[in-house]
């Protein structure tokens, strides 16, 4: 974007992974694995993977598994992912944007557990915000709006007055189902016309005035 487009909101919603962590190196290493095991073609099952709780990728992959048994992979597949922490780093610019929402509403809302997004943020040295929803929290999965919606009621805020932080289709999917404004951030966000598209979190600017609404500048 070569103009400055100006966004308000009361409360800011961030996803982790492709967001605020590059982890694509373990995520491709640990799915391609699995499809190897399933007989599946990794190119594909890569399609369909971002975004989502395991679970419920498997369960488009997999669509006459049983669903106990895509819980039960899930959790084997949250270990194996939880003790993979080789190539995963803060998306540029991602530190910064946590120190400038010091003091201002905003909280995580991610598909990992609570393991695996403090193991994560921990290794791409990223401080975890004080309001999380993880996989943990919602009863269904990113492009369900549940985890967004629960993320502004913690929050105190309406839905409409937040704006999303996304990477992938099914979050992007997830936070306008929710009837929220979403910047996408990264190559796979553009495909899925965000309100506002960057490259990585150094386009972003936030401020705010008084107790007025936070303003951000996505350049």
């Amino acid at each position: 974007m070569t103009a400055t487009t100006v966004l308000t909101a009361r409360a800011l919603l961030l996803d982790m992974d492709g967001t605020l962590v590059n982890s694509d190196t373990v995520v491709e290493r640990c799915w391609r694995r699995w499809a190897d095991r399933h007989g599946l073609d990794g190119d594909e099952v890569m399609k369909v993977v971002h975004g989502r709780q395991g679970f419920a990728s498997m369960a488009v992959l997999l669509p006459h598994r049983p669903m106990e048994q895509n819980h039960a992979d899930n959790a084997r597949m949250l270990a194996e992912e939880t003790a993979d922490m080789d190539g995963v780093v803060a998306v540029p610019g991602a530190a910064a944007f946590l120190a400038s929402l010091d003091g201002l509403p905003h909280a995580l809302v991610t598909s990992a557990d609570v393991g695996l997004s403090s193991a994560r943020m921990a290794a791409a040295g990223l401080e975890l915000p004080d309001v999380r929803v993880t996989a943990e929290s919602v009863g269904a999965s990113k492009p369900d709006p549940e985890g967004f919606l629960k993320g502004a009621a913690e929050l105190g805020v309406a839905p409409e007055d937040c704006v999303v932080f996304e990477d992938s289709g099914a979050g992007i999917s997830a936070g306008r189902a929710a009837g929220m404004r979403v910047v996408g951030v990264g190559p796979r966000a553009g495909f899925h016309r965000p309100d506002a598209l960057v490259r990585d979190l150094t386009q972003i600017r936030v401020e705010r005035v008084g107790d007025g609404p936070l303003r951000l500048h996505v350049s």
